[in-house]
């Protein structure tokens, strides 16, 4: 029998909270209240008293190189290298029976799987319902048999639905698809409240077993438990799993806007609804959100941190393998997921500062600026590439640029397109454009003005709002029942919701939304 208890949530926490890493919040906080106390400490926040309910709840706690170092028992200075060292190695897994597994200590099926028991809270201002951020998704291809395991958030619709975000190109949009052709629901499970060498595993994109990364990343057999209301494997020191399917009908329900990777609001489309079939979770679960998206604190976000870490060692092996002396490679966190990359080289011939920069944009499609120096440069101090680019660079003669390479899908000054330029451009937003939430920066929302309305109809009969404008509207520090009172009207078919992700009354089907914008894709 494995150890159960080692890559469980609570006990990292508990060992960031001995480095001096977690901000802890003993008093009740209403769940609206959440993500600003989270956006406002580079520390993690560890929530004793979340909500009504008063749950356990924590936020970033992969939030900087320093505990994704503890993850993975090394110092930041060498954490590159043991991630390359664990990644090069396979993984392996080992069966529990469900009576040995800490996640199926409390079982919920059918009705008391209700999704209102968990703390879904509004993340950034003009989120479009509240969510659950931190769900580490696990499937099967049913063509197969390999198990795919990536991130996603959750949006809660109802006691019972949710919405979930599988519009960007991945192993599951690939494998959901297939089964809507076919007609056929997508059995999945969500993990809520996982140890970070897991979450490391769920953003790489390898075609491969994927719980095998997990087992690879951990450096020990990862133990799995077979879910209750389906056949799929989820790690057995979970705190919580959620235990539905996808629905066949597609891409049918519009989903945000939310907080994305890139610091802006990613837009309102359409997405599948995931249903609940049980929740399964230990008696003493540690509920997780992520800190994600918030614009002006992007560096401490863990889309960045996780990104970065893994950017990194990719890099880093890339170069090597074309015989490339790299003393230092490090992706700055403010560049938007992956998007900037610093290299300092040794060199030894003519020419191998353009060789990086062909290789890196070539082979990494993520990264939009390559910035080359020599090995006396520390590329880790602003000061000290303000200083390079400033007294050894001339852009007629050191600048290269590619044009026609494809783009990250959510980066804003593509305007849209899939195709943009690389090495070189402006990056300031554009000007004299109307508002629109997709180029707002994300941020939580601060609930301050007096509740006016007694209902969330009587709110909405004033004209489109934000679903946290809904919720000011009204009074509600918490958010979760006013996404119910949403999914009421929407079930009279009398909800709508415009492209800003702003709802409205509107004539629908019933179970349906009125959605005025742009359809998947």
């Amino acid at each position: 029998m494995p150890d159960l208890d080692k890559f469980r949530l609570r006990r990292f926490v508990e060992t960031l909270i001995g480095m001096g890493e977690v901000e802890v919040h003993d008093e009740q906080v209403d769940l609206a209240d959440v993500s600003a106390i989270v956006e406002s400490t580079p520390k993690a926040v560890l929530f004793r008293n979340a909500g009504p309910e008063r749950l356990e709840l924590v936020a970033g706690v992969m939030g900087n190189r320093r505990r994704l170092a503890a993850a993975l028992g090394a110092t930041e200075k060498d954490v590159v290298a043991e991630f390359q060292r664990r990644t090069g190695n396979p993984g392996s897994s080992v069966d529990v029976p469900s009576g040995d597994a800490p996640v199926h200590q409390i079982i919920l099926t059918a009705d008391q799987a209700d999704f209102t028991r968990l703390p879904f809270h509004p993340q950034h201002e003009f989120d479009g319902s509240a969510y659950l951020s931190s769900g580490i998704d696990y499937t099967i291809d049913p063509e197969t048999g390999l198990s795919n395991v990536g991130c996603r958030r959750l949006s809660l619709r109802n006691r019972k639905e949710c919405g979930t975000n599988i519009t960007v190109r991945s192993h599951l949009m690939l494998l959901y698809q297939r089964c809507v052709a076919r007609g056929q629901k997508l059995p999945i499970s969500y993990v809520i409240g996982s140890h970070p060498t897991d979450f490391l595993a769920a953003v790489m994109r390898i075609p491969c077993e994927e719980i095998g990364l997990i087992g690879a990343l951990r450096d020990q057999p990862v133990p799995l438990v077979k879910c209750v209301t389906n056949d799929i494997r989820v790690p057995a020191d979970s705190e919580i799993v959620l235990e539905g399917y996808l629905d066949e009908r597609g891409y049918i329900e519009p989903e945000g806007p939310f907080g994305e990777y890139m610091g802006y609001y990613g837009p309102m489309r359409l997405d599948p609804v995931f249903h609940l079939t049980a929740i399964t979770m230990r008696h003493d679960a540690l509920h997780q959100s992520l800190l994600h998206g918030s614009g002006r604190v992007l560096g401490s976000t863990e889309a960045a941190n996780l990104t970065g870490l893994r950017l990194e060692a990719e890099a880093s092996r890339t170069l090597k393998n074309i015989g490339i002396e790299a003393v230092d490679v490090h992706l700055p966190l403010y560049g938007g997921e992956g998007q900037h990359l610093r290299v300092a080289i040794r060199q030894k011939l003519p020419g191998e500062p353009r060789r990086v920069i062909a290789t890196i944009l070539g082979a990494m499609p993520s990264v939009k600026h390559v910035f080359v120096v020599d090995d006396d440069i520390d590329i880790r101090s602003q000061d000290s590439m303000e200083w390079a680019l400033g007294t050894r660079f001339q852009a007629d003669r050191d600048l290269v640029l590619y044009e026609g390479m494809p783009g990250m899908r959510l980066d804003p000054s593509l305007d849209g397109r899939a195709i943009g330029a690389k090495a070189g451009f402006d990056l300031t937003r554009p000007q004299g454009r109307k508002w629109a939430v997709t180029t707002s920066i994300a941020g939580a929302k601060r609930f301050t003005a007096q509740a006016h309305c007694k209902t969330v109809e009587q709110a909405l009969e004033e004209g489109p709002l934000f679903f946290t404008q809904i919720m000011e509207n009204v009074g509600s520090r918490d958010g979760r029942e006013v996404a119910c009172a949403l999914d009421e009207l929407r079930q009279q078919g009398r909800l709508g919701c415009d492209e800003e992700g702003r709802y409205r009354l509107a004539q629908a089907e019933k179970g349906r939304t009125a959605f005025s914008g742009p359809a998947h894709g």
